[in-house]
């Protein structure tokens, strides 16, 4: 048998934009059409005045049987094509892909159910269209119920189910496949928290049962729980393979900014932020300079410069602080102390900076992330840029840094510690 599971060769797949929806052309049409069709050959058009695209271009990788691997990338890179390539869903353009197994797809949880159907008769029409026997749906129907916890009402259309339930129950048949090569597309961003979890252990027992897994996913937490390995898509080609670890980090830290400063460009800011404008965030170093490395043992300094084109009530601009692994370490807002939000409950049109600063003694070693974000509270979000700095902290001089061991853990404190000798008598 193969040691390999799946292989990917030069694959890539074009889709044309704003063609023509077909019509039941006459006879002239046709005649005419063939006419300029050479013409519009030469000029590089398509059919219907439509451009192309390519989704993918290029891509190639194998994958080994039992490996789980993760593939991650912006909206828009081509991870969910590649996977309905993957899975049969569509055809390339040009390359192929071979498969050595019976494939499970997970790619939008729910397809193929029935709304006029019970949950039952959905279990029994879901299973089938994703390649389980009625033998096998059998055996596991108890099992599929008690995971969706949809009991009493397994008789009832799915039509009258909430949302929750609805995801719940499709999740349950999909996660229940017995594959030799599962492909997961983001099926972990619906339903509940709690049901999130519940997910995301079943992935895991999937992924150490021995199976050949392919795992989409924005959430990095779960692509570092689950995978042992990531390509990295940016703009329809493979920008990075490797190591989970690097590969999280090389796809963070190449949606940020790297100089200490980010300035948005009128195209960057959408329509929705009126009447707020962000104009810069930038981190500073305690003699003003603008820094990506910074000193634990030093404060930093971080600036918001914006412009507000008319007043804002309640107006609150703030920052996360992430690790790399996507781990909150803290959230900040201007207005956070009341003598603030009262002097400032309404904000005037005008030009502003707020600015805050992080205390020396703080942070350990690492490179983080800042996200920012202007909103009212409960009442609107005006604007929200997450990953929008990086930064690395040096921790020369830090407490514990006579020692050569790396400290776990995003803060790295001082404390004040005393030690008292108990004479013994």
């Amino acid at each position: 048998m193969s040691e390999l599971a799946i292989r990917a060769v030069n694959l890539g797949k074009e889709y044309k934009i704003g063609a023509r929806a077909g019509n039941y052309d006459t006879l002239r049409d046709l005649i005419v059409e063939a006419v300029k069709r050479p013409f519009r050959s030469l000029r590089g058009e398509l059919p219907g005045g439509s451009t192309s695209i390519w989704a993918l271009k290029n891509i190639s990788f194998d994958v080994r049987r039992g490996q789980v691997l993760g593939i991650i990338g912006h909206n828009g890179a081509g991870k969910s094509t590649l996977l309905k390539i993957l899975s049969r869903v569509t055809e390339p353009t040009e390359g192929y892909a071979a498969l050595w197994g019976r494939v499970g797809s997970l790619l939008e949880v729910g397809t193929g159910f029935h709304p006029e159907l019970t949950g039952r008769e959905n279990i029994y029409l879901n299973g089938a269209i994703l390649g389980m026997r009625r033998a096998e749906i059998e055996r596991k129907f108890d099992e599929i119920v008690a995971f969706a916890e949809i009991e009493q009402f397994l008789d009832t259309p799915v039509k009258r189910y909430s949302s929750g339930m609805y995801v719940r129950l499709a999740f349950a048949v999909a996660a229940h496949l017995e594959p030799e090569i599962l492909v997961v597309d983001e099926v972990l961003a619906v339903g509940d928290a709690a049901f999130q979890r519940k997910c995301l252990g079943r992935m895991s027992d999937v992924a150490q049962e021995g199976r050949t897994v392919l795992f989409v996913s924005h959430n990095m937490s779960a692509i570092q729980r689950l995978t042992e390995e990531c390509i990295v898509l940016e703009h329809g080609k493979i920008a990075f393979r490797g190591p989970t670890e690097e590969a999280v980090t090389y796809y963070l830290s190449s949606q940020v900014a790297h100089s200490g400063e980010k300035r948005w460009r009128d195209e960057e800011i959408p329509p929705q932020a009126h009447p707020f404008r962000p104009i810069a965030l930038r981190l500073k170093d305690p003699r003003g300079n603008i820094a990506e490395t910074v000193r634990s043992t030093e404060p930093l300094t971080v600036e918001m410069e914006y412009r507000l084109e008319a007043p804002i009530k309640g107006l609150r601009v703030g920052i996360y602080l992430l690790t790399m692994r996507g781990e909150y370490v803290f959230t900040s807002f201007d207005t956070d102390e009341r003598e603030m939000y009262e002097r400032w409950e309404v904000r005037p049109a005008g030009h502003y900076i707020s600015r805050a600063t992080i205390p020396a003694d703080l942070l350990n070693e690492g490179r983080y992330l800042i996200s920012v974000n202007a909103s009212s509270y409960r009442v609107k979000r005006y604007f929200q840029h997450d990953n929008v700095l990086a930064f690395d902290v040096d921790i020369t001089g830090a407490p514990g840094s006579q020692w050569p061991e790396r400290r776990p853990g995003p803060i790295r404190p001082r404390l004040a510690w005393e030690i008292e000798a108990l004479d013994e008598k």
